[in-house]
């Protein structure tokens, strides 16, 4: 009997406990928070909800989180395309150390990422002297916010890239050299349509991430009230300061786009696997 039959032979009770238990797991842990902070932000109502977000150091906080979440995100798809051709496409010593630095940022803590980057670009740091006499800002400035947040979040595209571009293979690519393509040509119209939905799909991942970002953020940003407080950042003050409707509704703000990354997220599975599955009955 295979192993499949094995488990399709399992008492239903045990089938049953298992769903009963990982729907109580994902309720406690993850619909009930949602469900709390959404009451909360509309507990009094629509008319105090939105005027939380009339606020300028609120409207701040949410233009600055798009943008360095924008900057983030394009300088990583960025470095995971370049990474992904590199580790998939070419042999080479040191390639596996490679593949090991691009996890790192899963294994490190961001608090203590945040605190590499003061130490190397705060007035005191390494670079600080020379920083201060160009008259440049990297710490509590937008600089550092970016380069905290592109810290965390470099993995996400490299990593859902490298495994697409190892299955797809490079047969296409190099007949498209043989028939005299270029190195961009082929890039542009056969590797990225050919991996496009693992490109959406680490985006999607790299954008969520970025949007959240608390700790390292939180360590580079100085919590500089209207100049440095993405909206992370900004929900704690207000909850700090004891005004939970406005924390409750921009929490609620980052609880949408969360959600909204999901549905995009399962769209794109969906999509692909539709291609997937015309492509293998083709």
């Amino acid at each position: 009997m295979s192993g499949s039959d094995n488990r399709l032979s399992e008492p239903a009770w045990v089938r049953w406990s298992l769903i009963a238990f990982i729907y109580a797991w994902l309720g406690l842990f993850l619909i009930l928070p949602l469900v709390v902070v959404f009451h909360e932000a509309f507990a009094k109502g629509w008319v105090v909800y939105l005027r939380s977000f009339t606020d300028r150091a609120t409207l701040h906080a949410v233009q600055l989180s798009l943008g360095v979440a924008a900057i983030a995100v394009v300088l990583n798809t960025i470095f995971g395309v370049a990474a992904a051709w590199l580790l998939t496409r070419f042999r080479f010593r040191g390639r596996g150390l490679l593949l090991t630095l691009i996890d790192l940022p899963f294994a490190v803590s961001p608090v203590i990422s945040g605190l590499v980057f003061v130490l190397l670009f705060g007035l005191q740091g390494f670079f600080g002297e020379w920083l201060r006499d160009h008259e440049l800002k990297v710490v509590f400035a937008l600089p550092g916010l970016v380069l905290a947040t592109c810290f965390v979040t470099f993995p996400f595209v490299a990593r859902e890239l490298i495994p697409v571009m190892e299955a797809v293979g490079s047969e296409e690519e190099e007949a498209a050299r043989v028939l005299g393509a270029s190195g961009w040509h082929i890039f542009w119209r056969v590797t990225i349509p050919n991996v496009k939905w693992g490109l959406i799909y680490g985006i999607i991942l790299c954008s969520a991430r970025a949007m959240g970002e608390f700790g390292a953020v939180s360590v580079v940003s100085g919590h500089i009230r209207g100049q440095t407080n993405t909206l992370p950042l900004h929900i704690e003050i207000l909850y700090n300061e004891y005004q939970f409707a406005a924390s409750f509704a921009c929490a609620s703000l980052l609880s949408l786009f969360a959600l909204g990354t999901l549905v995009i997220k399962e769209v794109v599975a969906w999509r692909q696997r539709v291609v997937q599955e015309r492509s293998a009955s083709a």
